[in-house]
Parts: structure tokens; sequence; C-alpha cells
């Protein structure tokens, strides 16, 4: 009859040898395994706020809808395919299902919620609602925000740069007329053109 192993041993290989998992060092400290637990702090909407995440290999979009409660980025493909999870980092347009939340500390995230400070609809938000750009909504906070990063880089875009810009927002609802009349819209409104 065996013996149970002995879990205060380091898991050997029938050689005797210490297997990769040892991570005692000589010391007798514990390190830190790769992607274990941790706490870290995000600018996100221009608040610091802070994370404790049960693994540091946590997507943005999951630390945003589940730690910080911003339920505005939308989880749909989880392979930056459909665009609902769009937000800005650094001021250039992500997909937050891509990007690991602890690799974003010491960068500045834009939600949808984040896009005006006060938190009344943007200008792009309110041509969406004008133009019935807007149907089951669920792609909507991620057009949002790549519409705001379209018109930050083009302010005047004509409607093949529209669709080209938006191509990495999915929609199944409008078929996008809608969604590149509000994109018209609000340059036309900036410009002062009625």
């Amino acid at each position: 009859m065996t013996s149970p192993p002995d879990a205060s041993r380091p898991p050997t290989d029938p050689a005797g040898t210490a297997t990769p998992t040892d991570t005692t060092d000589t010391t007798g400290t514990t390190d830190t395994a790769p992607g274990a637990a941790g706490t870290y702090e995000l600018r996100v909407n221009g608040q610091v706020r802070l994370v404790e995440s049960p693994w540091l290999g946590e997507s943005l979009l999951s630390v945003l809808r589940e730690r910080l409660g911003l339920y505005g980025t939308k989880n749909a493909c989880e392979q930056g395919e459909c665009g609902s999870c769009s937000v800005l980092v650094d001021g250039a347009l992500v997909c937050a299902c891509l990007e690991l939340a602890a690799a974003a500390v010491g960068t500045d995230i834009t939600t949808v919620e984040g896009l005006d400070p006060q938190g009344a609809l943007t200008d792009v938000q309110q041509a969406f609602v004008d133009c019935g750009a807007v149907q089951c909504g669920f792609c909507t906070p991620g057009l949002i925000v790549a519409v705001h990063d379209l018109l930050a880089r083009q302010p005047q875009p004509d409607e093949l740069t529209v669709r080209e810009s938006l191509a990495g927002n999915l929609c199944r609802c409008t078929g996008y007329g809608r969604i590149v009349e509000a994109v018209h819209t609000v340059a036309h409104r900036r410009a002062g053109v009625r």
C-alpha cells in the first residue's frame, strides 16, 4: 500500500526531479505563478479604478463588465470580429475582448459611458436616435465608440470611408443605411451644414 503524496513537497517526475510547477525558491518562499491573482489600477472614463482580479489574464472586456460594472461594452463574439466591445485605449479604437486588462495599466480607456463626462447623450448618440439607427441596441455602443473615433480622425468622411471604418462593427438589424445617415448627420451638424 502506498501513502498519499506529501502536499508540502513539490511534485516530481518518476526520477524524483522537481517538475516545472515547483515555484519554491531557495529561500523557501513561493513565487507568484504567471497569471495569478493581482490588484491593479485602470484609468477608465477619466477615473482611476481599482481592479481586484483573480486572474491577470482577464480580458479588458471582462474586467470592464464584471469587475467595474460598465455594461455598455457588450460581449458577443470574444474574437474581435463583431465590434460590440469597441472602446478607446489612448485614443485608439480597440476590441476590448482582445486586450488584456492588466496590459492596459497606464493607459486612458474610454467606454461608451465615458464619451460625455456629464453623462448626457453625445451628438453621435443623438444622431443615431434621430436617424433611427438604433434597433435592438446590442451593437449600438460599439458603433457609437467607432463613430466617435472615425469623426475624430476624419470630420467629413464620404460614404465609402464611413462604411470601411465601420466594417468591423456588425449590425444585424439596420442594414447600415441609417447608421451611415447618422454619421453624415453628425458631420454636417458639426460643420454647421443643414
